[in-house]
């Protein structure tokens, strides 16, 4: 027995012991592994990490125009327009600060509308503006004979200086006044004592006091816009404004001239100038107007002629207008506006201006029961000669004298 219990004894010391050497083994082994692995940086990075919704959003406060971003460590300002890209490192959400943003996205901004080139040129908005400003003022004394005096003058229309002539009656007073509209002449050989001078003469003869303004561009007066040959009409309407403003100056150059009792007279582009005038001052001081060999009151027309005459030099920016557009600028669709008696002049023989042109707006103005009268010239040209121009030069009289 006891040899048996030696044995027992024995056995379970060993089973101890060896189980605590396999122990203490295992230990040695583990420690041995790891400390031949050298700790990198990496080793120091969290594990992956899977971003989940957050249960409540980052609160943002409004202070006056600026937005902020609150965290835990520090407030930080970001402009009220600007919005903060979402984060791609998943530490965003993890709690940590992230470092501010170096750039913020700037706020988009639309477009601006591309302006309307053609806005101030429609009859509309000629309407609208406002005319006059300055005064007329006399620069030198042309010729005076036994019924007149032939002054050359200058006006402001603008901001330019518009030159021209006018002849004023030497006896008598509250003279009606004329407006002598020339037609178009090369600006290089125009000459401010044009053709239309007899015409002007005529009417100072009759008891008219006679203003013929050159119009922009034409030396010696200032060069300005004048798409559609809207700029002269604007230095007509300018001149009529002044023309009411400073014959209320009891010592002025204008003093003699009746502001109620204003006539226009165009010939050719001139007379296309006036039809436009016409549309846009409807006021009972414009007593009556003569159009002779005048151009067409529809610009399309007008400048598909202008085109093939010009060489393609003048008429590309006026017939790129769409007809919606050339519709608000032509005087042909604003005859209803039109309250100043008309007297029509054409010759069937001009080779120019077509007379259909005349008798299309005649017909218009008729059908409107607007007070015009028509005539039409033969065997003479775009300028009357001889007993046209006779016959022409005593109609003007007796119409202007009966308005």
């Amino acid at each position: 027995m006891k040899d048996g219990r030696s044995i027992f004894c024995y056995t379970r010391q060993m089973k101890v012991w060896w189980k605590r050497n396999c122990f203490f083994l295992l230990i040695s082994c583990w420690l041995a592994a790891c400390a031949s692995q050298p700790v990198t940086p990496n080793d120091l990075q969290p594990p992956t990490f899977v971003p989940q919704p957050q249960s409540e959003p980052e609160p943002t406060l409004t202070v006056d125009d600026e937005k902020l971003s609150v965290s835990s460590n520090h407030v930080e300002a970001l402009p009220a327009t600007a919005t903060q890209p979402p984060s791609s490192n998943p530490s965003a959400n993890s709690g940590q600060v992230l470092e501010s943003p170096t750039s913020v996205p700037p706020t988009a901004t639309l477009p601006l509308p591309t302006p309307n080139p053609y806005a101030d040129l429609t009859i509309e908005a000629l309407t609208a503006r406002s005319y006059g400003g300055g005064e007329l003022e006399i620069i030198d004394t042309l010729e005076e004979n036994d019924l007149f005096t032939r002054y050359l003058i200058t006006y402001p229309s603008d901001g330019l200086t518009v030159y021209g002539f006018m002849n004023v009656p030497n006896e008598g007073t509250d003279f009606p006044v004329a407006l002598v509209l020339h037609g178009y002449i090369d600006p290089a050989e125009y000459d401010t004592l044009a053709y239309t001078q007899r015409y002007a003469d005529a009417l100072a003869e009759a008891g008219y006091f006679v203003i013929h303004p050159n119009f922009r561009n034409y030396p010696p007066s200032d060069a300005g816009p004048n798409p559609y040959r809207v700029g002269y009409a604007v230095d007509v309407l300018n001149l009529i404004a002044i023309i009411r403003e400073q014959s209320q100056d009891p010592l002025g150059y204008l003093r003699r001239a009746d502001e109620d009792r204003i006539h226009l007279w165009g010939h050719s582009m001139g007379g296309g100038v006036t039809l436009r005038v016409l549309a846009v001052n409807n006021e009972s001081y414009l007593r009556a107007a003569v159009l002779y060999g005048a151009m067409s009151g529809d610009e399309r027309q007008n400048y598909e002629k202008i085109l093939v005459w010009s060489g393609g030099a003048t008429g590309s920016f006026e017939l790129a207008a769409s007809d919606a557009q050339l519709g608000e600028i032509s005087p042909i669709y604003f005859l209803d506006r039109i309250k100043t008696p008309i007297s029509i002049h054409h010759s069937e023989a001009d080779e120019i201006v077509p007379i259909i042109w005349s008798q299309n707006l005649c017909e218009r103005l008729r059908t409107l029961e607007k007070p015009v009268e028509c005539f039409t010239y033969y065997a003479t040209p775009h300028t009357f000669r001889g007993q046209a121009d006779d016959l022409f030069i005593e109609r003007v009289t007796r119409f202007f004298d009966e308005n």
